[in-house]
């Protein structure tokens, strides 16, 4: 079975950090992608940051500059480190994986974690 746990939201300030990260766990042989989303209340799911198994990374244009995202293919985590939030950055953040496990090649979702930026 795997699963993917996200750690590290919370409350905090405009113009505040916070780092989340992500762990996955189970019978996973590789890794092709392990991202981040985030959703708004009233708005679609939409892609934060995204890393491939060959180290090549990519983030949104409403986050760049202030969003990096950083994965570890050893211990099959990745991290997002935010910095100078906004308010508008307040959603829930998922962690997303697309890897090959004992039943094939399948897509997982973490459970999420809120992060609120507000004063």
């Amino acid at each position: 079975q795997v699963r993917l746990v996200e750690s590290g939201g919370g409350l905090v300030q405009p113009g505040g950090s916070l780092r989340l990260s992500c762990a996955a766990s189970g019978n996973i042989f590789t890794i092709y992608a392990m991202d981040w989303y985030r959703q708004a209340p009233g708005k679609q799911r939409e892609l934060v940051a995204g890393s491939g198994s060959g180290g090549s990374t990519n983030v949104g244009d409403s986050v760049q500059g202030r969003f990096t995202i950083s994965r570890d293919n050893a211990k099959n985590t990745v991290n997002l480190q935010m910095n100078s939030l906004k308010p508008e950055d307040t959603a829930v953040y998922y962690c997303y994986a697309d890897l090959l496990g004992t039943y094939g090649r399948q897509k997982y979702w973490g459970q999420g974690t809120q992060v609120t930026v507000s004063s």
